[in-house]
């Protein structure tokens, strides 16, 4: 008798003192800051979605797809022109799925795999400096040097001459990232779009994502801005890209937030995703790990510039990195952002990451995601714990690119 009290009062015991429950993270912010972006006209519609701890912790859609001819509701599958996010997801994975195949170096020279670009003063470029954006290449040459075709304008870029020495600072490139993408390529031996599909996507069952996007997906794209007087759907926004055939280092991938979400997955596990390898743990390390880059003629005329950084192909602390927010930690995590409204930020210490893709561009190529990209990932890095630090993000994001 006494041992059934005593196991009672003993079971009542431990009942009453087990731990807490952790509370649900409450994502209230992240509704208030979309409606606030609503409200200033930045954006039509937008999907976000964080991943904490591999699994999906908040996934919904806000606003609508389309608003011109007639509005059309976001879905939490709307297929987003990712634009600049082709440069980390589609480009330089398969750059560093190369390396991991012992088919290229970061020390490579371009000119090895592309030898018409040692012209002009080009001849020291390396993969190292293309996907960290200090190879002295201008950002963008003009459209007009794409009218011609494929064919010439690769010619006229490989006949530019750069604006800086090599090394001598960062300045954020598209067509650096073309001419990764041509290296990719080359050294592919096939369209890096087949190879990304093959070795990235396919593997990885991203169903949605891919360039030039059939028919059969139209239905659920995001239209974005204009191009001869029409709404663009299904094909790429960038015009340099669009000229290229749609398939570029720079721009031209489409996805839904479920196939980065997979994606995403795969780089905080270290390369594996659903008992799938896409890359080793080392190769995903080399693709993270941030390198100094000199600020060269982006230096600030007053006070001490603060140190920049960059990995191969993601945006680490500079100052393209306002999509990190207020709270996540400076220089330990890595993303990127993209033209038509579309980011993503990666936080390994605490293993979230934010999805935040928009249509900003639509319909009429106005609209601005800078602010709610900082806000977002402020109220996500709040929900999941991260508390604040004694630093500062400072001022951030001039650059259009990153609207």
């Amino acid at each position: 008798m006494r041992a059934w009290i005593f196991a009672g009062l003993a079971c009542g015991f431990f009942l009453d003192h087990q731990p807490a429950p952790a509370a649900e993270p409450q994502f209230g912010a992240v509704d208030e800051a979309v409606k606030a972006a609503f409200a200033r006209g930045d954006c039509p519609g937008a999907v976000v979605v964080v991943v904490h701890n591999d699994e999906v912790i908040l996934r919904k859609a806000y606003g609508n797809r389309v608003v011109r001819p007639a509005l059309v509701p976001m879905t939490v599958d709307t297929v987003f022109d990712l634009a600049s996010l082709t440069k980390p997801i589609a480009t330089a994975t398969s750059a560093m799925l190369l390396i991991e195949h012992g088919k290229l170096s970061p020390d490579d020279l371009v000119a090895k795999y592309w030898p018409a670009f040692a012209a002009n003063g080009k001849d020291k470029i390396t993969i190292a400096n293309l996907l960290l954006h200090n190879s002295g290449l201008i950002a963008d040459n003009p459209e007009a040097d794409y009218k011609d075709g494929p064919a010439k304008a690769l010619e006229r870029i490989a006949a530019l001459k750069p604006e800086a020495p090599v090394g001598s600072r960062f300045k954020y490139s598209d067509v650096g990232f073309i001419v990764l993408g041509v290296v990719v390529e080359r050294v592919a031996g096939q369209p890096m779009d087949k190879f990304a599909k093959m070795h990235v996507y396919d593997p990885l069952k991203m169903t949605d994502t891919g360039f030039r996007p059939g028919e059969p997906l139209k239905a659920r794209i995001a239209p974005t801005g204009q191009r001869a007087g029409k709404i663009i759907l299904g094909e790429v926004h960038d015009p340099r890209a669009y000229l290229l055939g749609g398939v570029a280092g720079d721009a031209g991938l489409f996805a839904p937030a479920d196939d980065l979400v997979r994606y995403i997955r795969m780089l905080l596990r270290g390369g594996e995703l659903d008992g799938v390898r896409v890359m080793k743990p080392e190769t995903v390390k080399l693709f993270t790990d941030p390198h100094e880059v000199l600020s060269g003629t982006d230096t600030p005329a007053k006070g001490t510039p603060r140190k920049q950084f960059r990995s191969y192909g993601w945006d680490v602390d500079t100052a393209y990195s306002s999509q990190r927010g207020d709270l996540f930690p400076r220089g330990e995590g890595y993303g990127h952002t993209g033209f038509t409204g579309t980011s993503v930020w990666v936080d390994p210490a605490s293993k979230t990451a934010v999805i935040i893709l928009t249509n900003r561009v639509h319909p009429d190529d106005k609209g601005n995601a800078i602010r709610l990209r900082r806000e977002v990932a402020t109220a996500v890095a709040a929900a999941v714990g991260i508390k604040p630090r004694n630093d500062r993000n400072g001022k951030e994001e001039q650059s259009g690119e990153k609207k």
